[in-house]
C-alpha cells in the first residue's frame, strides 16, 4: 500500500504489492513514508469557486497528460503504493478522485465545467433560499461569540465576491446569464418538502458549530467556513430529499471543504461521495454495515466475535461511527485524511474484483469441459469485505484483551474514547494489508483445495487453478 522510505528493510527488494506472492506482497519490517501538512495555518473564509483548480497540474509520475487528462488507474494506484499524496497535490487529486473533475476532461474542459457548477449551485442555493427566508441566516442565541464573529467574516466574503462580479466583462456577464437561465430551467420544476427541509436545516444548526473548531481551518477569519459549511449541506438536503440530512454528514463535508477550500467544488466533490455511500447513513445501511463487519470478524476470530457479537449487534455499533467517518476521530488528523484517500481509491476492492473474474472465467471453462459430473459452487474470497473493514477488524484484534474483558456498552463507549487519536497509522495500514492478504489467500486455497476433491481426473488440477487465480 504504502511506499516504503527504505528499501533495504523490505523482503522481496524491487517488487510491488502485487507480486507474485499473491494480491498484496510481503510486510516484514516495511516503514511506511507519512504524509504531513502544516497545520498551524490559519485561512480565511472559503471562496465560492477555485478557477485556478481547472488548469493545475498534478505533478504524481504519468498520471496527467499534456492536456491534462488524468490516468484514473494510475491515480488510484499511485495513492494506495504511497500511502496517500502530499497536502500541496492533495486538493487537486481530490478533485479527480471523488469525480468533481471526470479523469478525461482536459483542461480547457474543466474551465467551462467549472463555471457551469459554479453557476448552477448558486441557482440550487438560492431557491431554497428564497422559499426559505428564514433560514438563510444561522439562528444565534447570542451566547456563542465564535460565531457571532463568523457571520461578520462571512458576509465580509460575500462581499468580496459581490465586488469581484461588477468588474466583470460584458462579454462574462453575458455568458453567465447565459449559464443562469440553463440552471434555471433545469431546477424550475425541482419542489421541496419544506416541512422536511425545516427539520433537516434545525439539525445541520445544531451540528454545524460543533464541527471541528479545534482546526485551523475554523479559527480566526476561518471560522467563517462554519457557515460556508452551512450552506453547502443545507443544499445538498433541500436537492437530495431521498438522503436529506443525517448526523455525521457534517464531519464528511468539512474534510472535503478543508482540502478543496472552495464551496461550489466542495458542494459536488460531497455530492459525488455520497451518490457511493449515502445509503451508509440510513438503517438498512447501518445493519449491512455490521452484518459484513460481524462476518469477517467471526472469519478471523471467533470468540471475539461471540464476545462482541449480540443478537443484534448492538455491541459493534461502535465500529459503524469508525466506518461512516473513515476513522477520522481515532487518527491523528492528517493521518485521518490521509487513510480517507487511501480507503476511497478501492485499490484492494479492485483486486478482489480481478480475483472474482478469474473464478469466473475458470467455471465458464469448466462447464465446456467434457467432465460429467456437475461440480458444486465453493465459497472463496467474499467482494463484499472492503478494505475499510479490515481496517475496523485489525483495530478490535489489536484491542482484543481489552475487548473481551468489557463486560456492558458504558465500557466499550469507554474504550473507544480512549482511542481517539491515539492510533498509529502505518502500523494499522500495515497489519490490515496482512489481514487482507492472509484472508484471501486462506479463502482461495479452501476453494482450490475443495475444487480438487470434486474432480475424478487424477491430473494435477489444483497448481493450474492457483497459477490462473493470481494470474
Amino acid at each position: 500500500m504504502i511506499t516504503c522510505c527504505d528499501e533495504s528493510h523490505v523482503e522481496g527488494k524491487g517488487k510491488n504489492h502485487l507480486d507474485s506472492n499473491g494480491p498484496v506482497g510481503k510486510f516484514k519490517g516495511m516503514k511506511y513514508s507519512v504524509s504531513t501538512g502544516n497545520n498551524n495555518i490559519c485561512r480565511p473564509v472559503a471562496p465560492v469557486t477555485s478557477p485556478e483548480s481547472a488548469c493545475a497540474r498534478i505533478s504524481l509520475p504519468g498520471v496527467m497528460d499534456a492536456e491534462g487528462r488524468v490516468d484514473e488507474s494510475r491515480l488510484r494506484m499511485h495513492i494506495f503504493k504511497n500511502g496517500g499524496v502530499s497536502p500541496d497535490e492533495r486538493g487537486q487529486v481530490w478533485r479527480f478522485l471523488f469525480g468533481m473533475y471526470p479523469c478525461s476532461s482536459t483542461a480547457l474542459e474543466r474551465h467551462l465545467l467549472l463555471e457551469q457548477m459554479a453557476v448552477r449551485y448558486q441557482v440550487m442555493k438560492r431557491k431554497w433560499q428564497q422559499l426559505l427566508p428564514g433560514a438563510v441566516r444561522l439562528r444565534l442565541n447570542g451566547t456563542d461569540a465564535e460565531l457571532l464573529t463568523a457571520v461578520k467574516f462571512f458576509d465580509q466574503r460575500q462581499d468580496r465576491e459581490q465586488n469581484q462580479q461588477q468588474y466583470q466583462s460584458e462579454e462574462a456577464r453575458e455568458k453567465m446569464s447565459f449559464l443562469q437561465l440553463q440552471a434555471q430551467v433545469l431546477f424550475e420544476r425541482v419542489t421541496f418538502d419544506l416541512e422536511e427541509l425545516q427539520e433537516a436545516i434545525r439539525i445541520i444548526d445544531k451540528d454545524v458549530p460543533r464541527t471541528d473548531r479545534d482546526l485551523p481551518y475554523y479559527r480566526n477569519e476561518g471560522l467563517g467556513n462554519l457557515l460556508v459549511l452551512r450552506d453547502i449541506l443545507i443544499t445538498y438536503a433541500a436537492f437530495h430529499p431521498e438522503v436529506s440530512y443525517a448526523q455525521g454528514m457534517n464531519d464528511l463535508c468539512s474534510r472535503f471543504l478543508e482540502v478543496l477550500d472552495s464551496e461550489v467544488d466542495t458542494y459536488w466533490s460531497f455530492s459525488c461521495y455520497m451518490e457511493k455511500f449515502s445509503k451508509d447513513f440510513r438503517a438498512d445501511g447501518l445493519y449491512r454495515k455490521m452484518e459484513l463487519e460481524a462476518a469477517l470478524l467471526k472469519e478471523l476470530d471467533p470468540q471475539l466475535h461471540s464476545h462482541l457479537v449480540t443478537d443484534n449487534m448492538e455491541r459493534l455499533t461502535f465500529c459503524h461511527r469508525w466506518l461512516l467517518l473513515g476513522f477520522q476521530r481515532e487518527f491523528e488528523h492528517s493521518d485521518a485524511l490521509r487513510l480517507f484517500e487511501i480507503l476511497s481509491c478501492d485499490h484492494l476492492e479492485l483486486i478482489s474484483q480481478q480475483v472474482d473474474r478469474a473464478r469466473y472465467q475458470e467455471r465458464l471453462a469448466r462447464k465446456h469441459s467434457l467432465e460429467e459430473e456437475p461440480v458444486k459452487e465453493l465459497h472463496a474470497v467474499n467482494t463484499d469485505f472492503t478494505f475499510e473493514l479490515f481496517m475496523c477488524a485489525t483495530i478490535l484484534l489489536e484491542n482484543r484483551d481489552t475487548l473481551l474483558s468489557c463486560r456492558n456498552e458504558v465500557q466499550l463507549i469507554q474504550f473507544t474514547s480512549s482511542l481517539q487519536g491515539k492510533l498509529d497509522l502505518n502500523s494499522t495500514l500495515k497489519k490490515a494489508e496482512e489481514q487482507f492478504y492472509n484472508y484471501c489467500k486462506r479463502s482461495s486455497w479452501d476453494y482450490l483445495s475443495g475444487l480438487c476433491r470434486t474432480r475424478k481426473s487424477k491430473e494435477d488440477h489444483f497448481l493450474y487453478q492457483l497459477r490462473n487465480l493470481f494470474s
